[in-house]
Formats: structure tokens, sequence, C-alpha cells
């Protein structure tokens, strides 16, 4: 049986402003692509990102809607230290914080903001597990 590969799509408004965002500003890696779409490796997963009417279209769904939409991504860091570094990094990069870095109800630690799509990201510390990769 072949190992199951989740990716995450967002529509984005300017590709070229989206890209530099998740690239440059956050370092994400990048892999080879056509101009219409990019993607970006993750530890287990891909990041996808393809213009926010062409995939509306293409999940017959209306590309009119405002709001909170749902749905958070998450990143998690291995400290509150980073925590805070990868927040500070994205708003240099062009993000808006939401939710500044704190202690949280369940122990952890982290914070929120949106790209400059408007979708929301959590930065968070668990001290608890650890979710990413057993090397770490």
């Amino acid at each position: 049986m072949n190992p199951r590969i989740s990716m995450i799509t967002l529509g984005v408004r300017d590709m070229v402003k989206a890209v530099t965002f998740y690239r440059d500003g956050l370092g994400f890696p990048q892999m080879e692509s056509p101009p219409s779409v990019a993607f970006f490796t993750l530890n287990g997963s891909w990041l996808g990102l393809y213009g926010h009417d062409e995939l509306a279209e293409d999940a017959s769904v209306s590309a009119a809607g405002s709001g909170f939409k749902g749905f958070a991504l998450a990143h998690n860091v291995a400290s509150e230290t980073e925590v805070d570094q990868v927040l500070a990094q994205a708003v240099a990069a062009g993000a808006t914080l939401t939710k500044p870095a704190q202690k949280t109800f369940w122990g952890g630690y982290s914070g929120y903001f949106q790209d400059p799509d408007g979708h929301l990201w959590e930065v968070a510390h668990n001290p608890f597990f650890w979710v990413g990769p057993a090397d770490k």
C-alpha cells in the first residue's frame, strides 16, 4: 500500500506576493512548478498555492466570501522562543498578527497570524508531545 500524503492548497489573490511570503518570508522550501501554481515541501505534507478564483471554480463554489472560514492551519515548533521567532518572521514578511503569543489554557504556548490572503495560522509549542518528525 502506498503511504498517504496530505496536501493543503490555499487560494491566493496574488501568486507572486504569496510565493514571496512563504518562500522568502517564512523560508518554506519551494518545489519546481509551473507559474500558475506553487508547491512547498513540509514535514510529511505539502503546501500548495493556487489562484483564489480558480480554486473556487475547481471546487464548484463561489469565490465570494469573507470572515472566519472555520479552520486554521497550525505550525508547531520546539520551544516558546521559536513561537515568538516565527510570529515575528511572519509579521516581517507581511503577515498580520491576530493574537500575540501567550500561555494557553491547555498548557502550551501559541499565537496567531493571518497571511497576506487572510489565511489564519497558529504557531504553537506543545510541551507535552512533539507532532513533527521523530528526530526532533
